[in-house]
């Protein structure tokens, strides 16, 4: 398994994006598991569960593992994927869905952190609207690692995710005081 896969094709994307997809890689990320484990938990069928398995497995980011009785184990292809695509109108709505929950994960970190939001909501949008900045910005640096097949670990994409970030630092400056004048630490 790698450490990292990095997604740029909208095509792998719209597969990410199904529901039932998306709930299997995340219980993938836990361990291993067979399609009968999987059916129970995410609770459909085991020939639907089959059907995703099979879609996922063609797009790369699904393989099998080993057996367990006489079932298959999948599990999945990396460690994390890092999902990095152009804009593109089929999958702009999970794009923006994916990046308003993860603003909303940072608001909470950041409020479990003890530091406070003056305006909860104007934050989210202010960090989504980075996020997607950054993405944007950031695509044909991430695109050429793809394509070159470049292998990252956990470390290398924090730096690399530092490096993307620090790019655009300048582009970023009135957000960030923006940002900063809605934090009380």
């Amino acid at each position: 398994m790698r450490e990292v896969l990095i997604i740029t094709e909208p095509e792998r994307v719209k597969i990410l994006s199904e529901e039932t997809r998306f709930r299997i890689l995340q219980l993938l990320r836990q361990r291993p598991m067979t399609i009968w484990e999987l059916s129970r938990v995410v609770k459909k069928d085991r020939t639907t569960v089959y059907r995703h398995i099979k879609v996922l497995e063609k797009a790369g980011l699904v393989e099998e593992v080993g057996t367990m009785g006489n079932e298959k184990l999948y599990g999945r292809t990396a460690r994390l994927f890092l999902i990095k695509v152009e804009p593109d109108e089929s999958i702009e709505e999970f794009r923006q869905l994916y990046l308003q929950v993860e603003a909303e994960k940072l608001v909470d970190i950041l409020e479990k952190s003890g530091i406070r939001a003056k305006n909860r909501e104007k934050l989210k949008i202010l960090i989504k609207e980075v996020l997607n900045e950054i993405e944007v910005n950031s695509q044909p640096i991430i695109k050429r690692i793809s394509e070159a097949g470049v292998e990252l670990n956990e470390v290398e994409l924090f730096h690399l995710l530092n490096t993307l970030v620090f790019l655009q630092s300048c582009e970023l400056c009135e957000k960030a005081k923006n940002v900063k004048e809605l934090l009380e630490f």
